[in-house]
């Protein structure tokens, strides 16, 4: 009887513990696995004694302020650099506008500088800063803003704020003059008798830079544990995205512009990506659960670039931000490739000029392997009488044709498919080149020459009213696909007719691919062609000589 009232006893004790726990006790920010056994000093044992004072989740004391509090307005603070200009918001300390100098929003000179923050109404705002409660959970906090010092090479903003728990942030954010860089360092500081457990979250809010191109790519990316991982928008519709491990950033971008936050070194975080509407992306920098004593103060660091995806000044920010710039499995070819066409437009002062250097120039590497292969495809032409004659011979014996085929190429020494090797082995550079034309910024808004305004669009002349589907004209691609079929006719016609055919109608295919490429991309392919007209001919009047 006496085990039976104890364990009665046990059981009715357990059941009044878990009960005022669920129903009298606020619950907890959630904080990741990693985070656990961290703490303000990134000892284990500290955070053991600050556990042992009974911390309180500081999300208790910050939800409940009261929800009809007079919110004062927050003021919009200018900040200028030579790279860009910005709009910071008392209302959050958050950013509103972040205008870049040297970059416009579109084609035409009077487009005004390029805006990097899209938003609507409703959105919330890049930078909201929030502790010990998930973003989004309370109002903003409405900062007091200081003067704007400029000194050293950069300018120094610095913003506190107050929460009725009596909860202090004061932000610090210091505009850098000669980088796309913001360092952000933010002091939370517990104003209250009791210790408060929380971790730090970091907002971005991003649309896309600008409207729909169905040649650029848009969306979040994340480089983790030295891993980059790139999310395409579209897979955010079927479910948010979380990266747990050592971040290195966490950014959102296109082919052109990127907004990204690198968070303090040496700790562990969490990003977590998701979509709020149609193309309103989130990214939530989550750190590691702390504790604050009363009276004392921890502090967060990070690095902010908003900017241009130049190789330059992503290795400038540091924090391998230039790792961004990702081509995939042409990476090994088209970063040298890019590196030429800047090396080369530093000397000729135009991209349209460097890409036709780049285009000699890669012309001439492969210029020994292209003339093998024209002069094999030379000799398959003149053994064409004689294969002609063996498919007749052994029209009903496949295995002896084959036979004597082979024969027929180690008499000649020759190879069947030597003429198509330079080809193959051009379409890895080609695809490499692709991926550099229009992924590179410095393309964009690029001119050439006449019509060539930009090297990134498509090209077209104008004519005065716009064509069914295409508006204007494209010369260039029209002059490549010309080019090609001259290519065509003068190349030495090889196999079957059905193939010979088959093989006109590909200048036909390639002019309608190319018509939405960029114009950069059309003037590679229209100099190859040329230099490889050329070639042919060379190598057509050495077998007639």
């Amino acid at each position: 009887m006496d085990t039976q009232r104890m364990f009665l006893a046990i059981f009715l004790s357990l059941a009044i513990l878990l009960g005022y726990q669920y129903f009298f006790v606020p619950t907890p920010p959630p904080v990741t696995e990693s985070t656990v056994a961290s703490s303000p000093n990134g000892k284990g044992e500290d955070k053991s004694v600050a556990q042992a004072q009974a911390p309180v989740a500081a999300a208790s004391l910050l939800a409940a302020q009261p929800a009809n509090a007079a919110v004062r307005k927050g003021r919009e603070i200018p900040v200028s650099t030579n790279l860009y200009s910005a709009v910071v918001t008392e209302s959050g300390g958050m950013v509103k506008s972040f205008r870049l100098k040297d970059y416009r929003e579109a084609l035409a000179k009077d487009s005004g500088n390029k805006e990097l923050l899209q938003p609507k109404g409703g959105d919330t705002l890049p930078l909201n800063f929030s502790w010990g409660i998930e973003p989004g959970s309370i109002p903003p906090v409405v900062y007091e803003a200081g003067p704007v010092k400029t000194e050293g090479g950069g300018t120094t903003l610095t913003m506190r704020g107050k929460l009725p728990s009596g909860l202090e942030i004061v932000r610090t954010m210091r505009f850098l003059d000669q980088q796309y860089l913001v360092e952000l360092s933010v002091e939370v500081v517990n104003n209250t008798a009791t210790p408060l457990q929380g971790a730090p979250y970091l907002t971005l809010d991003n649309r896309p830079f600008s409207k729909g191109n169905g040649m650029v790519s848009v969306g979040p990316a994340v480089l983790r544990d030295g891993v980059l991982e790139e999310i395409k928008a579209d897979d955010l519709k079927k479910g948010s995205k979380s990266f747990t491990g050592k971040i290195g950033w966490a950014a959102y971008e296109d082919n052109y512009f990127l907004c990204g936050i690198v968070p303090g070194i040496g700790e562990q975080h969490t990003a977590h990506f998701s979509l709020q509407d149609e193309n309103r992306v989130t990214t939530v920098l989550a750190g590691a659960s702390d504790v604050i004593q009363p009276g004392q103060r921890q502090q967060y660091t990070y690095s902010v670039y908003f900017g241009p995806k130049t190789m330059g000044a992503l290795k400038a920010a540091g924090h391998e931000l230039e790792r961004s710039i990702n081509f995939g499995w042409f990476d090994v070819m088209a970063k040298p490739t890019l590196y030429l066409l800047n090396f080369l437009h530093k000397y000729v002062g135009n991209y349209g000029v460097a890409i036709i250097l780049v285009t000699v120039l890669i012309k001439l590497l492969f210029w020994p392997v292209s003339q093998k292969g024209m002069k094999s495809m030379k000799t398959m032409q003149k053994l064409q009488p004689k294969m002609a004659k063996l498919r007749e011979k052994y029209k009903d014996d496949k295995q002896m044709q084959q036979q004597e085929m082979i024969k027929l190429y180690q008499t000649y020494k020759v190879n069947p498919v030597g003429g198509c090797l330079p080809m193959v082995i051009q379409i890895p550079v080609f695809f490499a080149l692709y991926k550099v034309l229009l992924q590179t910024i410095e393309l964009r808004h690029a001119p050439f020459f006449l019509w060539i305004a930009d090297l990134s669009a498509p090209d077209r002349l104008p004519i005065g009213f716009d064509l069914p589907f295409i508006g204007g004209i494209p010369v260039l691609t029209l002059l490549m696909g010309a080019t090609m079929f001259l290519q065509q006719k003068m190349t030495p016609a090889t196999g079957d007719p059905t193939q010979q055919k088959v093989m006109m109608f590909m200048p036909v295919i390639f002019t309608f691919m190319f018509l939405n490429f960029a114009s950069g991309l059309v003037l590679y392919w229209f100099v190859n062609n040329l230099l490889s007209i050329g070639q042919q001919y060379l190598v057509n009047r050495q077998e007639a000589a």
